[in-house]
């Protein structure tokens, strides 16, 4: 589907090709806008994985890019770039709906940060992408908008919560696509759509969003975001190539305030270093690997090793593993007070998740945990950061899997109790991270039974640009991957 081909249709070219191409005149952003606008007529009625689309409203917005280079006005690095933006993330004048009828209120007033970046940056944007009901499953499907479906593979899911931006971008319909992640919300999405997924730091992009309201009987109430939505989530992008996720990733980096975890700025890359070493983590001891998984493993760390990279056996995964089990503490136990609330105005789809999932948490932390268990859950994630932190430095990356399944059948965490803990446990790659606060990047290795194959590689802290070069490596030996779609 990729092509850096001048002649190629505009919605084929890549973010960073379309930016020259716009800055140089080569193509208008008009014809850029057309060209997503009629991949989105031709292939979104059978994903469902954008909606929200006003087309007068985004080739307005492309004429005014076109205006901008005309003037000889500064141009910013996605200049008249498609980006599309996701249901749980302000973008003025449209609904925030996260998925869910009750909170598709009235259009929001301001942006984002993320997206008010990516405007900074010149993106035009184009829809907005599907996710479950309130961001929570690993699929994106919710009685608001409907199922999503993985282009590559109707039955499997494209992925969640940014399950519609992966899907759209695997279908070519946009370059690009915003996105945020607290347990693999961005990277496994691009794993199971065969595209690239960007976990930043905590801190480097900025998670402020409007206060949001929701209607109860004694008049609107503000819903404030819990410890773990603070600490563990970020927004990020996702891209058909890590060339374009680089990109915009660095577009979208806003040092803010207004973030309780912000960093006013973010460490400059010192000059030139070694290839650093990577880790292998195969497993954590708790669940076993399909067999293409741990071939995407081998494939990955082979290309790292013929481009001059040192590849070793982690020595502490247990790390990753207590990681990956306090994530299903401190989330779930966050969540708990919003149960009432999910139970009250959720789908069925989302509260029957919601029941399978405590059930799987509370095969690990017991029905209830204790306020002496989550107090302490907080105080041994900090020791865990400090340590991994030592471990990686701005030397070493770790490489993992995405999950230890491949992309789950549709629907699998509605299964039943059991297959919700098997969910569970082959997520630990995206429980383990979000906790730490780490940067990870999902780049697709290679195709099994008709479905692309990821890996993860995790950098130190602000490390993003190692672990997208290792990437880069990953991706420039592996065959392109595109769906017959």
């Amino acid at each position: 589907m990729e092509s850096q081909n001048p002649a190629a249709e505009p919605w084929q070219r890549s973010a960073l090709d379309l930016a020259a191409a716009i800055r140089t005149r080569e193509v208008s952003a008009v014809e850029v806008a057309r060209s997503c606008l009629a991949r989105i007529e031709a292939t979104n009625p059978r994903l469902n994985a954008l909606f929200d689309i006003r087309p007068d409203e985004v080739l307005a917005d492309a004429r005014r890019a076109d205006e901008a280079v005309t003037a000889g006005d500064p141009l910013g690095p996605l200049h008249g770039v498609p980006v599309s933006t996701k249901i749980n993330t302000d973008q003025r004048g449209h609904v925030t709906s996260n998925g869910v009828a009750a909170l598709a209120g009235p259009p929001a007033k301001d942006d984002a940060a993320c997206v008010a970046a990516l405007r900074r940056a010149g993106a035009v944007l184009l829809g907005r992408s599907n996710a479950p009901a309130f961001s929570y499953r690993w699929f994106s499907t919710n009685d608001l908008h409907g199922r999503t479906l993985n282009p590559w593979d109707a039955d499997r899911t494209p992925g969640g919560s940014s399950g519609g931006a992966a899907s759209s971008l695997a279908a070519g319909m946009t370059p690009l696509a915003q996105g945020n992640d607290i347990g693999g919300s961005i990277r496994y999405p691009a794993a199971c759509c065969g595209v690239v997924g960007v976990r930043p730091t905590v801190g480097r992009v900025s998670n402020w969003a409007p206060p949001v309201y929701v209607d109860t009987p004694g008049g609107p109430t503000r819903l404030d975001f819990p410890l773990t939505a603070q600490a563990c989530a970020v927004e990020g992008p996702l891209a058909r190539t890590v060339a374009d996720a680089r990109l915009a990733l660095h577009a979208m980096t806003t040092p803010d305030l207004r973030d309780p975890f912000g960093v006013p700025a973010v460490p400059a890359r010192q000059g030139e270093t070694p290839r650093p070493r990577v880790a292998l983590v195969r497993d954590i001891g708790t669940v076993g690997n399909h067999p293409a998984v741990d071939r995407a493993l081998d494939t990955a760390a082979a290309r790292l090793a013929e481009a001059g990279y040192d590849i070793e056996e982690f020595a502490e995964p247990s790390l990753i593993a207590e990681a990956a089990r306090i994530w299903s503490l401190l989330l779930y136990e966050d969540f708990r007070g919003m149960v009432p609330f999910v139970e009250q105005v959720g789908d069925e789809d989302i509260r029957t998740s919601l029941t399978y999932s405590f059930a799987a948490a509370a095969a690990v932390w017991g029905e209830r945990p204790t306020l002496e268990a989550y107090i302490q859950g907080w105080a041994r994630r900090g020791s865990l950061i400090a340590r991994l932190q030592e471990l990686l430095g701005q030397d070493r990356l770790l490489l993992t899997p995405v999950a230890a399944e491949l992309p789950f059948e549709q629907d699998a965490d509605l299964a039943g109790p059991a297959r919700a803990a098997e969910l569970l446990a082959a997520m630990w790659p995206m429980a383990a991270v979000p906790i730490l606060g780490f940067p990870a990047v999902s780049v697709p290795a290679l195709l099994a039974e008709g479905l692309p194959v990821g890996v993860q590689l995790i950098a130190g802290r602000f490390a993003e640009d190692l672990a997208l070069d290792a990437a880069q490596t990953v991706e420039d030996a592996a065959p392109r991957l595109a769906p017959a779609c």
